[in-house]
C-alpha cells in the first residue's frame, strides 16, 4: 500500500505539471489582455503600460511568462492583476468556505444515495422503486443554474427568507446555538442543489450493484441460516455494494467543484468558485491559474484517497 501511494503522488505531480501547462495555455490564448483598463484607453498613458507589463512579465515570451508565473506561485509571490494581493492567501482564504460547502454536499450525496438505493431495492419493480428511479433521471437531466434560480427567487421574493450568503446580515447572535442555525441554513440550500446530480446518480449505483449482490452464493447462504431481510440486506448485500459508491466518488469530486462556481455566485458565496468567476471576469490572469492548480491538487487528493478506501472496504482488493 505504502508504495502503491509513493506511486500514485509521483504520477500526481507529473498531472499536475500537465494540468497547469493546459490551464495556462487555456488562459494565456483568451482573446483579450489582463490589464484593468480597456485596450484602447486615451488616458492611459505609455508609461503606465509598459510598467504594468513589466511587473506581471507580460512583455516576455509566453514560456517566460508560465515559468515565472509558476516560481512565483511556489514562493507565494504570485499576485493578483487586480489589486497585487498575493494569490495564494486570497485563494487560502476562500478555500474553507468551498470545504465546507463541497463537504456538505458530499455527505448528503452519500447519506441519501444510500437510502434512496437500498428504498429502490426494497420495493423492486413495485411503484416505490419506479417513482424513485423517475425522480433520478430527473435530477440528472435539470440545470443546477436554473434550481437554484428557482429557489432564490421562491425563498427570498416570495417567502420573505434570507438566504444568500453565509449569514442574515445585521444579526447579532444571542448564543453559539443562533450562530450555528443561521449559517446551517444559509449553507443547506446550495449544498443539497449541489448534490442533487450525484444523489440522484449514487442511488442508481447503490440499487445496480445491491440487485448484482443479492443473487449471490452468499446472500442464498445467509438466507438459509434464517437471518432476517434486514440482516441480509443491510450487513452483507449492502457491505459488499459499497465499491460503486466509492469509485464514484472519483467522478462526484469533478462534478462538485465545478458546479460551485455557479452556486456560489447565485448564492453569493464568498469561495473559490466566485473567486473564478470573478476572476475570469476581470481577465485575472495569475489567479485563475492558481485555482486551476490548487482545484487539480485537491482532485487528484481526493481520487487516491477514494483508491485507499475501496482497498481499505473490501479487503480482497490488493494495490499493487
Amino acid at each position: 500500500m505504502l508504495t502503491y501511494i509513493i506511486r500514485r503522488l509521483l504520477i500526481s505531480i507529473v498531472l499536475l505539471f500537465i494540468i497547469s501547462l493546459i490551464s495556462f495555455a487555456i488562459t494565456i490564448l483568451t482573446p483579450g489582455r489582463p490589464t484593468p483598463w480597456g485596450e484602447m484607453n486615451p488616458n492611459v498613458s505609455e508609461t503606465v503600460k509598459h510598467d504594468y507589463y513589466v511587473k506581471f512579465h507580460l512583455d516576455q515570451p509566453i514560456y517566460k511568462q508560465y515559468w515565472f508565473l509558476m516560481s512565483d506561485l511556489f514562493r507565494n509571490k504570485l499576485v493578483s492583476n487586480r489589486d497585487s494581493r498575493p494569490v495564494l492567501d486570497t485563494i487560502f482564504e476562500r478555500l474553507p468556505v468551498t470545504l465546507l460547502l463541497n463537504v456538505t454536499a458530499l455527505t448528503m450525496t452519500f447519506v441519501f444515495g444510500i437510502f434512496l438505493g437500498v428504498y429502490s431495492v426494497r420495493h423492486a419493480g413495485r411503484w416505490p422503486d419506479t417513482a424513485t428511479t423517475l425522480l433520478a433521471f430527473l435530477f440528472i437531466a435539470l440545470p443546477g443554474f436554473w434550481i437554484s434560480y428557482l429557489t432564490v427567487i421562491f425563498l427570498v421574493k416570495f417567502a420573505a427568507v434570507p438566504l444568500l450568503g453565509l449569514s442574515t446580515t445585521g444579526v447579532h447572535y444571542a448564543n453559539w446555538m443562533q450562530y450555528f442555525l443561521d449559517h446551517f441554513w444559509h449553507l443547506l440550500p446550495p449544498a443539497m442543489i449541489l448534490a442533487l446530480g450525484g444523489i440522484a446518480i449514487q442511488s442508481r449505483y447503490v440499487r445496480a450493484s445491491m440487485q448484482d449482490a443479492l443473487i449471490e452464493d452468499y446472500i442464498r447462504t445467509a438466507r438459509a441460516k434464517g437471518l432476517t431481510d434486514e440482516v441480509v440486506l443491510y450487513k452483507h448485500a449492502l457491505r459488499n455494494s459499497l465499491r460503486p459508491l466509492i469509485t464514484g466518488l472519483g467522478m462526484t469530486l469533478p462534478a462538485l467543484l465545478g458546479g460551485s462556481v455557479i452556486i456560489e455566485s447565485i448564492f453569493a458565496i464568498s469561495g473559490m468558485g466566485r473567486l473564478g468567476f470573478d476572476s475570469v471576469m476581470a481577465r485575472d490572469y495569475p489567479t485563475l491559474v492558481a485555482l486551476n492548480f490548487v482545484a487539480a491538487a485537491l482532485l487528484l487528493l481526493g481520487n487516491l484517497i477514494a483508491d485507499i478506501l475501496y482497498a481499505v472496504v473490501d479487503p480482497r482488493v490488493r494495490l499493487k
